[in-house]
């Protein structure tokens, strides 16, 4: 009786405001993006609500909605980003490529610096309500055990990346979760990615895609002074983890004689191949995965598709089809090196929330069009058909 009362009662409030709602929309296009909500304001002098009673109606209304969706299937996401600006922007880029095509409520799980903080809040909150509707943040610290090495795995590659490693002891309340670094662009809904949870068997507990497609041209097959998974490696720049079997399980090593946990493995496996590492953390997931190839789910290089696949030729098969995720490592969204990397990076960057998205595709062929020819560029076309399917997709729904 206690939970339809409280049904009634959640029903009642979401009628109560929609219809409130829909009449405020009448006056007030909230789907607006401005760079400041007080221009969403000035714009609307003769309302019969003042600004903090449509302020307050619209985070009454937006934290209804997120606590109705946390209810229902969520998808968990965690990125760490740190170091200058420019990472915090492409964070954003990130997280605003999930929020275009996710089709369930995403939970953003945010690793940064004290002083990127606020950089991140003014941001996100800026974000439209017809966006922020659809997420929920949560910016975190960084942190490292307290084992005497924090500044050395901070520094360990990229900075902080080797965060990642920690998340199973970092968010204890997690049980299934995918990470991506900071150079991540969805072409596709996250929801796709999360998708291959379905596929693990009863031993999985982590998937990545390989380094490499080749033997001939991989990394790892022609320099690694460790051991490595497969033939050709794996890239851990996204990576789903089932975390309470992370949490659980025990693993076979090259330490001691003996199975060990996830957190009693990592110190003692860095100290071992610190000398010999040269990718940092994703150097130490490898190494773990050599010796448990049967805790992980491998996925098409579609889902991580980086500047090595097109550099020389289209060395990603599954690409054919459309790109489902762009990985623009080596600052491929930055660098003119890669300009095709760029041009899609930057259609994203400035594509504005109330635009129609199938005007996407035309932003993302006009960057294209200034990039002279290269090899990436006649590959182009995997990028622009994956987002073209996307697109389509939700065109139709």
């Amino acid at each position: 009786m206690a939970c339809r009362c409280v049904a009634i009662c959640v029903c009642i409030s979401i009628i109560a405001v929609i219809v409130m709602f829909s009449l405020l929309k009448q006056q007030l296009s909230f789907n607006k993006y401005d760079d400041t909500e007080s221009n969403l304001f000035s714009q609307h002098q003769n309302w019969p609500f003042n600004e903090k009673t449509i302020s307050w109606v619209m985070d009454f209304y937006l934290t209804l909605q997120r606590k109705v969706a946390s209810h229902f299937s969520t998808i968990d996401l965690a990125v760490v980003a740190c170091g200058a600006d420019d990472r915090v922007q492409e964070t954003l880029v990130n997280l605003k490529s999930v929020v275009l095509f996710s089709k369930r409520f995403v939970n953003f799980h945010v690793f940064t610096e004290e002083n990127l903080k606020m950089k991140f809040r003014n941001s996100l909150d800026l974000w439209p309500y017809s966006a922020k509707s659809k997420f929920h943040y949560t910016l975190y610290s960084i942190k490292y055990p307290d084992d005497g090495h924090a500044k050395e795995w901070k520094k360990l590659f990229k900075l902080c990346a080797s965060q990642r490693l920690f998340l199973p002891q970092l968010l204890k309340d997690i049980n299934s979760i995918v990470y991506v670094d900071t150079d991540v662009l969805f072409l596709s809904p996250i929801d796709d990615l999360w998708k291959f949870f379905k596929d693990f068997n009863s031993t999985h507990l982590a998937a990545m895609a390989p380094e490499s497609e080749a033997t001939n041209v991989a990394w790892y097959s022609r320099f690694a002074r460790h051991p490595y998974y497969g033939q050709t490696g794996l890239n851990s720049g996204i990576m789903l983890m089932d975390m309470k079997r992370v949490r659980e399980a025990k693993f076979k090593n090259d330490l001691v004689g003996e199975s060990l946990t996830w957190a009693e493995m990592l110190l003692p496996l860095y100290k071992k191949y610190r000398q010999n590492i040269t990718w940092g953390d994703q150097d130490l997931l490898n190494i773990v995965f050599h010796h448990n190839p049967e805790l992980l789910l491998t996925f098409p290089c579609k889902w991580n598709y980086r500047p090595d696949h097109c550099i020389y030729m289209q060395m990603c098969k599954t690409a054919e089809k459309g790109v489902k995720l762009l990985h623009g490592c080596r600052r491929a969204f930055h660098k003119d090196k890669w300009p095709v990397f760029k041009a899609v990076y930057t259609a994203v960057k400035d594509f504005r929330f109330d635009s129609d998205i199938s005007t996407l595709i035309r932003d993302v062929k006009k960057e294209l069009d200034k990039v002279n020819e290269t090899n990436c560029k006649k590959s182009s076309y995997v990028m622009v058909d994956g987002l073209q399917k996307t697109i389509s997709l939700k065109d139709e729904l």
